[in-house]
């Protein structure tokens, strides 16, 4: 069993402080790795290599920033399969998931790579006599990113590279659960040329989160989780004096409006809500249906289309979908679907008692399909965070629309419709920061920005695109005027630039 180290100061760093954590194959249910959990110490190397490294990254040329993520960007590429096979290997998820993934993530660090043209500012000449004024985007220092287990690759894609490419530093803090990614992802950024210090990786639980969001010299959060915590994470950061940003739980609706192409529902249900276990934050896990026929007509589709759901282990090839991460994980899940039950909705499939051959003590769960789902129901509720779509019957769009907007999270939404006018409308009223017409799972390319509302979002700007850029800079105004001759004298009043 291989016992996994930090990554401080561009070396890795064997973690002394004595507490270790368990890292486990979910296809098996065996310990594959035992992970360090920081020291006070240990974080306190990490902020001062950071720190260390700061004004000589920051004086870096843009250019200069943005060919070491040029190199980075082709050695992600290289090492896709073996990228692909840590995060499958910790997280359960398939193999083409894994690299599906990483594209994404490797398509911020192509949109980073442009950071020359992104920290462009704006200039006003002759804004008075003789006065120009102009601006800059400067980098904050050192800043910090905790990041969730569902992805190991794609979360912290999102965010160092957009921070680095400002000329920041970086400390990750990923989860304990599966962290050979991001090691990994050090390794390679260290062999693209970035100099020691400027990204560092620091193993551990909730102690090291707080001792970051503490510390002065880290003027900056970037957190992807669950809202409990990240509302914890933007209150206890804002209280130090730090911006944050924290993209917290969803529970992401699919309305299906009665002239809906059903064969694209039921496949674009299938890939939202199963896709990854659901261990996604844009998985759609609730279908509103206006009309008990399109409620019918969806539930007669997705019934075999989920119980015929290929689950195995990464290296079945066939597979449509691994285990969940955690056996906490499964039998929460299982939770959740006993008081559904109990609750009084409709089990149209039960995936608990799912088996796979030879992987008995995996963290396997076959997908749920729940009919009749009411807005009392934790199942609705709840963010779940597994392979369970809860259908719920409305009479209207009025009443399908009401749902989304009235529940705590406003994550993602989509509506299918064949109607211009109906989808116009949902993406004008819908209460949720990413809308899909027709696309299940709304996730913005790379050069838009990524977050949602309400208890979805805890903090001003989103993840990556032009939102990441201003969140890893402050901005700065210059007015400048050079002798010219001309003695205007003493003011003792502001002057527009009419009376200059």
């Amino acid at each position: 069993m291989k016992t996994l180290q930090h990554f401080i100061g561009g070396r890795a760093v064997a973690g002394t402080g004595g507490r270790f954590g368990d890292v486990f194959d979910p296809a098996t249910g065996a310990v594959t790795a035992k992970v360090p959990l920081a020291s006070p110490a240990e974080v306190e190397a990490a902020i001062a290599s950071a720190q260390a490294a700061f004004p000589a990254w920051a004086a870096t040329s843009a250019a200069k920033r943005a060919q070491v993520l040029f190199r980075f960007r082709d050695l992600v590429v290289k090492d896709m399969d073996t990228l692909a096979r840590l995060v499958s290997s910790e997280h359960g998820k398939t193999i083409a998931d894994a690299k599906g993934s990483i594209t994404r993530g490797l398509e911020v660090i192509e949109f980073a790579c442009g950071i020359p043209h992104l920290l462009k500012g704006e200039y006003s000449a002759q804004a008075a006599s003789g006065v120009d004024v102009f601006s800059l985007r400067q980098p904050l220092g050192v800043c910090a990113g905790i990041t969730p287990f569902n992805f190991p690759a794609m979360v912290p894609l999102w965010m160092f590279p957009v921070a680095i490419a400002c000329g920041n530093t970086f400390i990750l803090k990923p989860s304990e659960k599966d962290p050979s990614t991001s090691l990994r992802l050090a390794e390679l950024i260290g062999e693209a040329g970035l100099p020691d210090g400027v990204l560092n990786v620091v193993m551990g639980d909730k102690d090291a989160v707080e001792l970051l969001l503490a510390d002065a010299r880290v003027p900056a959060i970037s957190f992807v989780g669950s809202t409990a915590i990240g509302r914890h994470i933007y209150a206890s950061g804002a209280a130090h004096g730090k911006r944050v940003q924290a993209l917290c739980g969803a529970k992401n609706h699919l309305l299906v409006m009665p002239d809906a192409d059903m064969d694209q529902v039921a496949d674009a249900l299938m890939g939202a809500a199963y896709g990854s276990a659901g261990e996604r934050c844009m998985a759609v896990s609730v279908a509103v249906a206006v009309g008990d026929e399109t409620a019918d007509e969806v539930v007669r589709r997705l019934e075999p289309k989920i119980r015929a759901l290929k689950v195995g282990p990464y290296g079945n090839t066939e597979a449509d979908m691994g285990p969940v991460i955690t056996r906490d994980s499964l039998e929460r899940i299982k939770g959740y679907v006993a008081a559904g039950l109990k609750d009084g909705a409709k089990l149209v499939v039960d995936g608990r008692d799912l088996s796979v051959a030879g992987h008995e003590r995996g963290f396997f769960l076959g997908g749920c399909l729940f009919d009749y789902v009411t807005p009392a129901m934790s199942i609705y509720t709840d963010e779940i965070f597994g392979p369970v779509l809860a259908v719920v019957r409305v009479a209207d769009y009025e009443t399908a629309l009401g749902l989304v907007n009235d529940h705590q999270y406003g994550n993602g939404a989509a509506i299918f419709t064949r109607d211009g006018d109906a989808a116009r409308d949902f993406v004008a009223r819908a209460q949720a920061g990413m809308v899909g017409v027709n696309v299940p799972i709304p996730v913005p390319v790379a050069y838009h920005s990524f977050g949602g509302w309400k208890q979805s979002l805890f903090g001003d700007l989103h993840i990556y695109g032009p939102d990441g850029v201003k969140f890893y800079t402050k901005q700065k105004a210059v007015t400048a005027r050079w002798p010219s001759g001309i003695r205007a004298g003493a003011q003792f009043h502001f002057k527009s630039g009419a009376e200059h």
